[in-house]
């Protein structure tokens, strides 16, 4: 007889409860199938009762592709599930129930039950809390499910849908290298697995050597694939996005997210929602790819007391991009800003101790006028503000560490010529900053 102790279904709070469920297993990433297969029969299966899914992996642009999925399904008036990570603010942005935030009351009670049937059996935080979310989610009636690999996706938690409607992956980079391989080639295996046998899979674009490790993966599970470059292309054309695909053309409104690299994230999504709900208007098409959001994705962040901080005419943007692959669609994004409104580039930047630092600095090299650097406040594997700007400095850039996000945009004041300022390097840094704004997504 177990003496563990569930949390309460009421009385405590929501941060309370996830702190408690922290500790269920000693390493916070175990990439594994076993435990969370053997919690969700014991729960009666509820991933096999979700609604028709959308699967998402990817290096980069996952979170975006979601958000335009979820943007055009809805404006075709479908209500939809999303399942997304790491949250920016508060938790409960990972678990959206028919197009609402889950509340701290269900959240809590999914996660008490969760607990009370895994009986203090080993388990991880990521796996306990995606298996509350499959409770949710075979709970509350929807059209669709939007869900997103959290890493990699042949051992991730997510990885549990065996019959998605639709795969996507989305550009492969290095990332995550002590989980997932330390090659192009050995990522892309990890991100194939959620590929199934006989369902339909859009393929963004890729390297050569990522594209041929996902295509004999789909050979051997007999899955079609629809691959940017060979069976569609996304791109801006004269102000507009242009969609080519096998049945013809789509020509549509520029997407609401800044950056050439959203046109390639939009066409993932428009071919994904095509191929799972084929007779979807275009207007439905127009409407989301005008109303889409997805916070700290190349946000310009135009009101709020962080502001206050700024010189005069100075911009103040926002991006989570972590890795070099991230940082080279930044570099582009921001240089086509600047030759469109030129305004002398500075970045403030935290990150964490696990990511290639140089690497995410490179692109800007020659881009940005200086780096103002941060120790991302409470997170164990931060970087420190020092070591990321020696890292800078070796990128070639001009860098100088801060003490607080406070310090660094207070350093930007004697800039000229109203700066265009991103905050970069981290969804967790992202969070804060829209935290002390008081932009918390909804």
């Amino acid at each position: 007889m177990s003496n563990h102790t569930a949390p309460e279904r009421s009385g405590g709070s929501l941060d309370a409860v996830l702190q408690s469920l922290l500790g269920l297993h000693p390493k916070s990433i175990d990439l594994s199938l076993e435990r969370i297969d053997r919690l969700l029969v014991k729960l009666g299966s509820p991933h096999e009762r979700v609604a028709p899914t959308i699967h998402i992996a990817g290096t980069n642009g996952k979170g975006s592709t979601s958000a335009f999925c979820r943007a055009i399904l809805e404006a075709a008036g479908q209500t939809v599930h999303v399942y997304t990570s790491p949250h920016l603010c508060r938790f409960n942005e990972r678990i959206r129930l028919a197009g609402a935030l889950v509340s701290d009351e269900a959240l809590i009670a999914a996660l008490a039950r969760c607990e009370e049937v895994n009986a203090g059996a080993p388990i991880t935080f990521f796996e306990i809390t995606t298996a509350a979310a499959f409770l949710l989610f075979s709970q509350t009636p929807a059209d669709a499910l939007i869900l997103e690999v959290g890493l990699g996706g042949r051992l991730d938690t997510t990885n549990v849908i065996t019959s998605p409607a639709v795969s996507v992956i989305t550009p492969i980079g290095l990332d995550h290298q002590a989980y997932l391989g330390d090659t192009l080639a050995l990522i892309a295996a990890e991100k194939a697995g959620i590929l199934k046998r006989g369902r339909p899979a859009i393929i963004a674009q890729q390297e050569d050597e990522a594209l041929a490790v996902i295509e004999r993966a789909a050979a051997r599970l007999s899955a079609p694939l629809r691959i940017s470059g060979q069976q569609w292309t996304s791109a801006e054309e004269s102000g507009r996005l242009v969609l080519h695909h096998e049945d013809g053309l789509l020509d549509l409104p520029a997407p609401r997210l800044v950056g050439r690299h959203q046109f390639e994230n939009a066409g993932a999504a428009l071919m994904a929602v095509r191929a799972f709900m084929p007779t979807i208007a275009h207007t439905a098409l127009e409407q989301g790819l005008a109303g889409v959001d997805w916070p700290a994705r190349l946000q310009r962040l135009s009101a709020g007391p962080l502001l206050a901080h700024l010189p005069e005419g100075a911009e103040l943007w926002l991006d989570g991009g972590h890795n070099p692959h991230a940082g080279r669609a930044l570099a582009t994004a921001l240089a086509d800003l600047e030759e469109r409104v030129p305004k002398p580039l500075l970045l403030i930047c935290g990150m964490l101790s696990t990511k290639d630092a140089a690497g995410f600095f490179v692109p800007f090299s020659g881009l940005a006028r200086k780096v103002l650097t941060l120790t991302i406040p409470d997170e164990a594997l931060a970087m420190s503000a020092h070591d990321l700007a020696a890292a800078a400095r070796l990128a070639g850039l001009d860098a100088s560490p801060c003490d607080t996000l406070d310090q660094a945009l207070q350093a930007t004041a004697g800039s000229a010529d109203g700066p265009r300022i991103l905050v970069c390097g981290s969804l967790y840094l992202a969070g804060k900053v829209l935290t002390r704004n008081a932009m918390a997504p909804r």
